[in-house]
């Protein structure tokens, strides 16, 4: 457990229990909602019980109208559509969301995955080259696509019409050394018009993003998956000629939440607004779910049963689809949820479980040579504010997690690059504040490829160039990355008392999930409290502490995660410190209490 900066929220008494009365919860709810900038009693209201009305109409999305009446002639006329997906948990879900919508709509549709290592992030020609040979008419993108120039280019000259569904960065101009020739204008009229620098866009029929167009979506922050939903919703109106969808598509986009829930929390977009809802109500659909593929995949997490929270989604079920991707073909993950059987579905469930578990060796054994090489570089030492670290024979499958790892660790900027023969694949993970993908842009000439967003990204950079990126990068870093960046801040809701850690409490702030970016767990500080009895380390090798605490005549038990090496031996019986945590309910034997869980600890001066 490392120290941070703590940023205790400024309290509001009074308007806090006005709120509270007005919603009837606590004062500490009320408290949070205002820090969350939630001060009306009506989005309060909304906040708490998000409804599946607040969902915005598909057609507010640029492009989503046009593009989704072209989608709706294809299935019409039976032509052959291949809906071309990203290997990540975003594409898979995404994926299968517009798969299953289309056939029941009567579609002729199939899907293509590329491979991570083999093929890399996105369209590529090859691919388009085999899928235009094999008779596709109609070829729609999932969670990708936006920066694929030449592949679309190649898709049109063959005749096949072209989908764009993406909400990543697109290329502007300058950006990778392309001019406004790069910029085709055919069938303008029919994109969405973005603003800001004049963008690099492909040569696509249509290209359905939330963010390139002159009007603002509304939740411009929705994942890949997210937009999928979106047009499977949009070309059931379509074919429907209406506002609404016929039973058979709307029973299954209620369904289609839970894949859309599962896309959004994995790709870590803001749980706010639009999002909110699409994860609570995915959450909700994904104990339900009729989908044979999703079943077989909760039961191989253990989960059967279980009410399901963004934990269980993003470090139990979101890994093991990513697996498939990471270790092998990600194609394995989508069949396990569009058409394979249910004896099928079990045995690829099966066996993501054992390729999740040789990730998380492969990702262990890249982690300790990581660190090597960020001590022999003296990367930390010499004041870098960024990381970047490869080396030949690391997984590419796994450097993504790796540079997460690191971040946790060092919380720089991180690239972790596989070097294979001549060629490395990278991968990167960002702090707030500092803009990865504009990052990798200014180092673009050191690099074959690069896309991505603010807080993640990927590469590709020949190996003869690796040391020249890593300079360019890190020097980068230390021309934009203020100083104050580089220690991590905890930002506290409220102060606490013990006396208030109540399981009430626990239940009302569990109104307030789901949790994730842009609605993080609640967290609070409870000041001056002293130890009963000296620490004691749990744990196999004594990394936890259990505290016992006490306050006003009020004890409770702690434990701290993580605290062992660092605090261990500084603690005694009396020593007074300041905790930053989580309430939770323990049960075990039959006997239930609140305790609190540990996310950061002071002594108190």
């Amino acid at each position: 457990m490392k120290s941070r900066r703590w940023s205790v929220a400024e309290p509001d008494a009074d308007r806090a229990r006005d709120l509270a009365d007005r919603l009837r919860t606590s004062p500490l709810v009320a408290q949070i909602l205002l820090n969350r900038g939630l001060v009306e009693v009506d989005l309060c209201q909304q906040f708490l019980r998000p409804t599946l009305k607040a969902l915005i109409d598909p057609a507010a999305i640029p492009g989503l109208t046009a593009a989704a009446a072209r989608v709706a002639q294809a299935v019409r006329d039976k032509q052959k559509i291949v809906i071309y997906g990203d290997y990540d948990v975003d594409g898979i879900t995404g994926t299968a969301i517009l798969w299953h919508a289309l056939r029941l709509l009567g579609g002729n549709v199939s899907y293509y995955i590329p491979h991570r290592i083999d093929e890399g992030y996105g369209l590529n020609c090859e691919a388009i080259r085999e899928l235009c040979d094999q008779g596709a008419q109609l070829l729609i993108t999932v969670d990708c696509g936006v920066t694929a120039i030449e592949p679309v280019a190649l898709a049109r000259e063959r005749g096949v019409d072209v989908v764009v569904t993406d909400h990543h960065e697109w290329k502007t101009e300058g950006a990778s050394g392309l001019g406004p020739s790069a910029l085709i204008e055919e069938e303008a009229s029919l994109r969405p018009k973005p603003q800001g620098p004049r963008p690099i866009l492909p040569n696509a029929n249509y290209i359905v993003h939330p963010r390139l167009g002159e009007g603002s979506y509304p939740n411009p922050h929705i994942c890949g998956a997210g937009v999928a939903f979106k047009l499977a919703w949009g070309v059931g109106q379509a074919i429907s000629g209406e506002t609404r969808v016929n039973e058979t598509l709307k029973t299954f986009l209620m369904e289609a939440m839970a894949l859309a829930g599962l896309g959004t929390i994995a790709d870590v977009v803001p749980l706010v607004g639009e999002n909110r809802i699409i994860a609570h109500f995915g959450l909700g659909g994904l104990k339900a779910s009729k989908l044979t593929g999703v079943q077989s995949l909760i039961s191989s997490a253990n989960l059967d049963g279980q009410k399901l929270d963004s934990f269980h989604v993003g470090f139990l079920l979101a890994p093991r689809l990513n697996a498939a991707g990471r270790m092998g073909h990600a194609r394995l993950a989508v069949q396990m949820l569009t058409d394979a059987s249910p004896e099928r579905a079990i045995e690829i469930a099966t066996y993501l479980e054992s390729q999740n578990r040789l990730r998380q060796a492969t990702e262990r054994g890249i982690v300790q040579q990581a660190m090597q090489q960020i001590a022999d570089l003296q990367l930390i030492e010499k004041g870098s504010r960024a990381i970047v670290v490869g080396a030949q024979g690391w997984h590419a499958g796994v450097i993504g997690i790796v540079a997460s790892r690191i971040v946790d660790k060092f919380h720089r900027p991180t690239i972790v690059v596989a070097l294979d023969g001549e060629l490395g694949h990278g991968s990167g993970r960002s702090i707030d504040g500092f803009h990865l993908s504009n990052a990798l842009q200014a180092c673009t000439h050191c690099l074959e490829s690069h896309g991505g967003h603010e807080m993640a990204a990927g590469l590709k950079v020949r190996v003869d160039k690796f040391e020249a990126f890593r300079e360019a990068f890190i020097a980068h870093a230390g021309e934009v990355v203020d100083e104050a960046l580089l220690v991590p801040e905890m930002r506290l809701d409220c102060d606490a008392l013990l006396s208030s850690m109540t399981e009430a409490l626990i239940h009302d702030l569990a109104r307030l999930g789901p949790f994730g970016r842009g609605n993080p767990k609640p967290l609070m500080r409870c000041r001056d409290l002293t130890l009963t009895a000296p620490p004691r380390k749990v744990g196999k090798t004594g990394d936890h502490l259990q505290l016992f605490v006490k306050q006003n005549g009020c004890t409770m038990k702690a434990i701290a995660f993580g605290a062992g090496p660092t605090w261990g031996d500084k603690l005694t019986t009396g020593s007074t410190i300041h905790l930053a945590c989580e309430p939770h309910i323990n049960e075990y034997n039959g006997n239930r209490s609140v305790e609190l869980e540990v996310k950061d600890l002071q002594l108190a001066e």
